[in-house]
């Protein structure tokens, strides 16, 4: 077993203490994070490091120690755990079966700063976005779909490609009743819309988020209100798109006018729609595969870039319900009314499954 481990000794420079001390982390905690994810063992002493390991697994290891000691350099804060676990998304260990892939490196370049996609999908998934008319971004909670999409967004706007952006969702009750909820309407699907403002304030700040939104160059709204217009010149992105209906969804993206462009993200395996209604999203992956200037980019549980136990969650989600696909299908409530009636969790346990 020895014989295929491989032994790699190389140097950091510039030798720099305080630089170090943030790649290492405290007590050493981001380099037993990398030990951890790839398989392999870091040994230190000052700026000179050893990995040993698979062959593979350890120049992922040194590649990546390379490119964290370069961001020490950049950042005027230290490294946290989280940086490096999204640095850790570029060095998945299904990325190592094509170690010698020359993938070109996609980035969105916004005034706040250089967004750097993680992992070939979210590379393929910007790729497809500036490339193509429509491009729909499908999977788990947690992979960036909608971040990157509205980074995009931003740099199309930055660099007046576009002239404005359109940022949409359907209300769908996710289990909280929108009647009960305090305000008028725009007050009462305001937090169904709250993680399209985040991304927006995180990458132009409030006060242009909000000079924008008051000369209309950003819209940020339910996706009812689309109905009947036609957007020219836009960036449109649709989010939570599983839970449109199919005539919902045909409406949007009959929508696009001239030197327009949208993404549609979702996550088939969220439904919140009542039982029995058809999602849009799905229907759409079915009727538009395939149609040129439209493209899909599927994500999976390694594409989550979140807390690590996040990524855990969904495979666990997944495994059950690949190993129970009828789970929730067939659990009658007790009778009322001598009636039964059919049940599962949340009603989506059968909608999970493509």
């Amino acid at each position: 077993m020895n014989a295929r481990l491989k032994t790699l000794d190389f140097t950091l420079e510039p030798a720099d203490n305080l630089r170090l001390a943030s790649l290492c982390g405290q007590f050493d905690e981001h380099l037993r994070q990398i030990e951890r994810r790839l398989g392999v063992e870091i040994n230190s002493r000052g700026n000179t490091f050893r990995v040993i390991g698979a062959q593979a697994h350890a120049q992922a290891a040194r590649d990546l120690m390379h490119q964290l000691y370069d961001e020490t350099g950049e950042e005027t804060e230290a490294l946290t755990p989280q940086r490096v676990h999204l640095f850790l998304q570029q060095a998945s260990l299904e990325a190592l079966a094509k170690p010698d892939a020359e993938d070109k490196l996609y980035t969105i370049q916004t005034k706040r700063g250089l967004i750097k996609p993680r992992g070939a999908n979210q590379q393929q998934y910007v790729h497809a976005i500036r490339t193509h008319d429509i491009a729909f971004g499908i999977g788990p909670a947690g992979t960036g779909k909608t971040y990157l999409a509205v980074a995009c967004a931003v740099d199309a706007l930055e660099r007046g490609e576009v002239s404005r952006i359109v940022l949409t969702r359907p209300a769908v009750e996710a289990g909280e009743r929108l009647g009960f909820l305090p305000g008028d309407l725009t007050q009462k699907i305001d937090p169904y819309l709250r993680p399209l403002y985040d991304a927006l304030y995180e990458m132009l700040g409030f006060e242009k988020v909000a000079k924008f939104m008051e000369r209309n160059i950003i819209e940020v709204a339910p996706l009812a209100f689309m109905r009947g217009r036609t957007l020219n010149d836009s960036f449109i992105i649709l989010d939570e798109s599983q839970n449109t209906t199919v005539e919902q969804m045909k409406m949007l993206l009959t929508r696009i006018g001239f030197g327009s462009r949208a993404v549609v993200t979702g996550d088939i395996t969220q439904i919140d729609l009542p039982r029995g209604k058809a999602s849009g999203l799905r229907h759409a992956i079915e009727v538009l595969r395939g149609v040129d200037k439209i493209s899909f980019t599927f994500f999976q549980s390694n594409d989550v870039v979140r807390h690590p136990v996040v990524q855990r969650i969904v495979q666990a989600y997944e495994k059950f319900e690949h190993d129970n696909p009828f789970y929730g299908e067939r659990r009658p409530r007790e009778s009322q009314g001598g009636e039964a009636r059919e049940t599962g969790a949340s009603g989506e346990a059968g909608d999970a499954q493509p």
